[in-house]
């Protein structure tokens, strides 16, 4: 009983900071200049993390220089706020999450750039507009296995987007994701997002469950160096497979 009041608790909390959010993004953004959204962002994600008793490490070397395309392993929605409490990054993101509730929102105010997933029209236009950013010198993150696992395995990554770097000749960094529990270290399912999970579900599964260790280990950043997109995202999985 005390476990279930508590959680509530956790969700309510975790509503209000969505909402201070919006409220960040829609009245502070205009007026603050780039360095300083950077900052608010990735002290908002920071705080989602503490909300949810998320205990965050980092190995390696999350990119100082830009630009660069991250390659990351999905397991959960919380993926994408792991890797901004560690950095600015431009998402790229299927196009459901912007029907989210104030998660879409946030994500369409921190300049996510949604693909339609069974579209290679759309991917086409997504990947035009990554390999603009790129020139422009963003970092971008790419979960390029397409959609999310249980961890227990790193899915087939798609080449598509892996063009982008390749057109603006910018290194593609590997970065691996692994979910535990905090106390015991065994590996975790509890943020998963798979098959019939809902957002709500996921959360409220999370704030019910012993707090959670996430590891993220960052690879060394490649250039294409002549391969074509097949072969690079074919590599970047073995390095990302590696780093697990």
């Amino acid at each position: 009983m005390f476990q279930k009041i508590a959680a509530s608790f956790t969700l309510f909390r975790l509503g209000l900071h969505l909402l201070y959010g919006m409220v960040v993004m829609a009245w502070r953004f205009p007026r603050l200049s780039a360095d300083q959204k950077i900052q608010r962002i990735q002290a908002w994600a920071q705080t989602l993390l503490a909300l949810l008793a998320i205990q965050l490490v980092v190995n390696g070397k999350p990119p100082k220089q830009r630009p660069v395309l991250l390659a990351a392993n999905h397991i959960s929605w919380l993926d994408i706020y792991l890797l901004l409490a560690t950095g600015p990054s431009r998402m790229v993101a299927k196009a459901e999450v912007q029907a989210w509730p104030l998660i879409g929102k946030l994500a369409c105010g921190a300049g996510t750039l949604f693909v339609q997933r069974q579209s290679p029209r759309d991917a086409l236009r997504v990947v035009h507009q990554m390999a603009e950013r790129l020139v422009a010198g963003d970092l971008l993150t790419i979960f390029p296995e397409g959609t999310t696992s249980n961890g227990e395995q790193v899915l087939a990554f798609h080449a598509n987007l892996f063009q982008a770097a390749i057109a603006a000749d910018a290194p593609v960094q590997p970065v691996a994701l692994i979910y535990e529990d905090s106390a015991t270290g065994q590996p975790s399912q509890v943020a998963s997002y798979i098959d019939q999970d809902t957002l709500l579900g996921s959360i409220w599964r999370i704030a019910n469950a012993a707090p959670l260790r996430v590891t993220l280990n960052f690879g060394v950043p490649q250039k294409a160096n002549g391969r074509d997109r097949r072969t690079l995202s074919q590599d970047v999985r073995a390095e990302v497979v590696g780093l697990r």
